[in-house]
């Protein structure tokens, strides 16, 4: 399952794939620097990953504590750790971190995350269609997952965006939408992978890290948030400080994000549909464009981005443009970097579809991204 590629190295401390020149070359990209300095910090070892940082907050919870009551020891703690994060330099931080590591407290605001994470699952809401199963009995919403997390691969992924090859990857099987384009069908509409303990990954991904042979880890699928809980185990276990990215269509309620604030260090979103008509037709997702933008607001308060757009045939003027107009209108620039994409290919159901039953033209990808320079939007690919 792990595939150790034979060309990693190491630039300026940081690992690279010598495949990908633009992975050494964004070292030194004062750009995307100014827009990732936290990410990049973490990777120089100057700065420690969010969710190392949240097990140094002491929370005083017990496990017959009602959900009520759990939220509310969350939310004080949460406004603590952004309070931290905010007055204490991140050297300083990372001294503390590194002095209290191997004395850590067992209830803290990482492991009430999980907890209240696991506590969902009785009536889960991870995602905003809210399907309320008891997923700890078995009962599948629309996702079709009970409580384990099916991992259909997991690798040393070069194919992302320069600023996070090498990305050690987990792909999740299933997914909260259903995209009739989607290019991994294969593990997002159908229940295959294997059941992976906590333990062993976070172990493995310690491992990648130490060796340097990572940036980061890659939560994505299918879908990272159904299998959020399983997510938290992970982290509660990992020693190592490795930069967390989020890789989602960001159709998560409010409590799934909230729980993910002090844990994700860059969000990497999917922005996909500018009409909610498209989004129904296209991906089976109400209330499309009100929830996800919801959440790139949220995200965009708490962290750095990196806002993937995938440019559909014939969806430039009703997604596309508005997509892009509403980003530069509505986020912090300062921490934002967007991938206008244009790999769109006919998959799964598309060729169904006849607008999207074709490749993108260059001439549709070219209209795109010139609509989001002239924006002044920070573009990566």
């Amino acid at each position: 399952m792990w595939f150790f590629g034979p060309s990693f190295g190491v630039e300026k401390g940081i690992p690279v794939v010598y495949e990908r020149p633009d992975s050494i070359s964004i070292l030194s990209d004062q750009e995307a620097l100014s827009k990732l300095p936290r990410y990049f910090a973490i990777l120089q070892r100057k700065a420690i990953a969010k969710f190392q940082l949240a097990k140094l907050i002491p929370c005083d919870y017990k496990s017959s504590d009602d959900l009520e009551a759990l939220w509310n020891i969350h939310d004080d703690a949460l406004k603590e750790f952004l309070e931290i994060l905010e007055s204490k330099t991140e050297e300083a931080l990372k001294e503390e971190w590194k002095r209290k590591k191997d004395n850590l407290p067992k209830k803290n605001l990482l492991t009430l995350k999980r907890d209240i994470a696991w506590r969902l699952l009785e009536s889960c809401i991870f995602c905003e269609r809210k399907c309320r199963v008891n997923r700890l009995k078995g009962q599948r919403g629309f996702c079709g997952l009970d409580e384990k997390a099916y991992i259909a691969s997991v690798f040393h992924h070069i194919g992302e965006e320069p600023e996070l090859v090498p990305s050690f990857t987990i792909f999740f099987s299933r997914c909260t939408m259903v995209c009739v384009y989607c290019q991994n069908w294969d593990i997002s509409q159908f229940l295959r992978g294997e059941n992976i303990s906590a333990a062993r990954l976070a172990q493995v991904i310690d491992e990648e890290w130490r060796a340097n042979r990572i940036r980061n880890t890659n939560w994505v699928g299918g879908e990272p948030t159904p299998n959020l809980h399983y997510i938290l185990d992970v982290l509660v276990l990992q020693r190592e400080s490795v930069p967390v990215v989020w890789n989602s269509n960001f159709y998560m309620s409010e409590e799934t994000m909230k729980l993910l604030i002090g844990v994700v260090d860059v969000w990497l979103p999917d922005f996909k549909y500018g009409k909610d008509e498209c989004a129904i037709r296209l991906s089976a997702a109400p209330r499309y464009f009100e929830v996800v933008s919801r959440n790139h607001k949220i995200a965009n308060q708490y962290g750095e981005m990196i806002i993937r757009h995938l440019v559909l045939p014939n969806h430039v003027e009703c997604c596309t443009k508005p997509i892009l107009k509403w980003i530069a209108e509505n986020l912090d620039l300062s921490r934002v970097r967007v991938n206008v994409m244009k790999q769109y290919r006919p998959e799964y159901q598309a060729h169904r579809y006849k607008e999207i039953a074709r490749r993108l033209t260059h001439e549709e990808w070219r209209e795109a991204i010139t609509y989001a320079r002239n924006l002044g939007l920070s573009l990566t690919m």
